[in-house]
């Protein structure tokens, strides 16, 4: 299967016909994912077993390199078709969006913040996506406590010498670059980019096991512990304007990765909604349909208007971050509803489903396992109300 063509564009026919490869890449990964991912994703899904061949597919539609600028060999796709992208892999199987996520808020972070050498050395190696990249912002008493951080960075010459623990690392152990948050001796956070080789263990770096999810499986997440292990001043995110600013960048990029979680609820909502609209139109009971049964319809019809407003929503946020806009209070709304829609749509549709829904012969029982991820991923749903509280309060100042 092959990616668009890409044609030179001039004049007012540029956003039209960006438009039109964009949608015409969805719909390429939208028929892959009917034929390929769809039926093999709860096979690999119980095995706990890493796709390497979706993995290599979607390393040839370019995803990785997706909203990476053209300069650097990206496609340059605008965050709303990423969201469409995210949407969609994430109706067949959640852990591919999961693949990419952490790599987009890298690329965020190096895009935006990052030096002109960093963005150099590093953006046109993570186009592709075996130069993968992992964020690691928690650890194992710092969750959604983002300043509590334990992990320290000393300045040894021109190097950093790095210590301690990192927590919930997707993709850390196949990642060739971390995005890492430390604690400097004056007590800032700052960013370091560290690059490794993929593996269990590397220069003063140890990859834990995986650890065992309740869903969201397939790819791993990972303890990393770094003793001694030494950065060069050069791969400090930002040059030294960088020091005591790496939560700021950290924040900043996550913007993106609440719109891939609030896409992915719409993913897996969608799918939820799908299997749980096609089963109630088969599925009989006192001699009818269980759709035509009230208590059923009412269910689907409020499943599909939350699974509505959650993609425009998302689409909202996305637009908005489009146009440069700073968009905590949109991000923080999109993924608190979406990512509380998504897990309503697939219980009900696990309840639609009745004992058949209990079981493994079912996708549902899939989607309800995946779903609570994203109420957690990116900020829980409580920490997204508290942005969203701050936000209006400052939106809303009395002069």
């Amino acid at each position: 299967m092959s990616l668009p063509d890409s044609a030179p564009k001039n004049g007012a026919d540029q956003n039209s016909a960006d438009q039109e490869i964009a949608d015409e890449l969805v719909s390429v990964v939208a028929t892959w994912v009917d034929r390929e991912v769809v039926p093999r994703a709860s096979e690999l899904e119980h095995a706990d077993e890493f796709p390497q061949e979706m993995f290599d597919q979607m390393c040839e539609f370019g995803l990785f390199g997706a909203t990476i600028p053209a300069e650097y060999g990206g496609l340059g796709l605008s965050a709303k078709t990423y969201a469409r992208l995210i949407e969609e892999l994430s109706r067949g199987w959640m852990s591919l969006s999961g693949i990419l996520n952490t790599h987009k808020i890298a690329c965020v972070m190096i895009g935006r913040y990052g030096t002109d050498e960093q963005r150099s050395k590093h953006l046109p190696r993570m186009v592709d996506g075996h130069y993968r990249a992992a964020f690691s912002l928690s650890e194992p008493d710092s969750g959604s406590d983002a300043g509590a951080l334990r992990c320290r960075a000393a300045r040894d010459g021109d190097e950093w010498i790095i210590n301690g623990t990192k927590m919930w690392v997707t993709n850390g152990e196949r990642a060739s670059l971390v995005m890492l948050l430390a604690r400097t001796p004056d007590d800032r956070v700052t960013c370091f980019i560290v690059e490794k080789e993929p593996g269990s263990e590397f220069e003063g770096i140890r990859t834990s096991k995986h650890i065992r999810k309740l869903g969201y499986k397939g790819l791993e997440t990972v303890e990393m512990s770094y003793v001694d292990h030494r950065v060069p001043d050069a791969n400090l995110l930002g040059g030294p304007e960088g020091l005591g600013n790496g939560l700021r960048y950290a924040l900043s990029a996550l913007e993106l990765g609440r719109i891939n979680i609030a896409a992915r609820s719409v993913g897996v909502g969608r799918a939820a909604f799908d299997a749980a609209m096609k089963y109630s139109l088969e599925r009989e009971t006192f001699g009818r349909p269980i759709f035509e049964h009230q208590a059923i319809a009412f269910k689907l019809a409020e499943m599909a208007t939350k699974l509505q407003a959650a993609r425009l929503m998302t689409y909202d946020a996305a637009e908005k971050y489009d146009s440069g806009q700073r968009i905590d209070l949109e991000a923080g709304m999109a993924k608190l509803f979406a990512s509380e829609a998504a897990f309503e749509i697939s219980t009900e549709a696990l309840r639609i489903h009745g004992g058949n829904g209990y079981t493994q012969e079912y996708d549902v029982e899939r989607y309800f396992r995946d779903s609570p991820l994203m109420i957690i991923g990116e900020g829980t749903s409580e920490i997204q109300k508290m942005v969203i509280a701050r936000k209006l309060r400052e939106r809303h100042a009395i002069e």
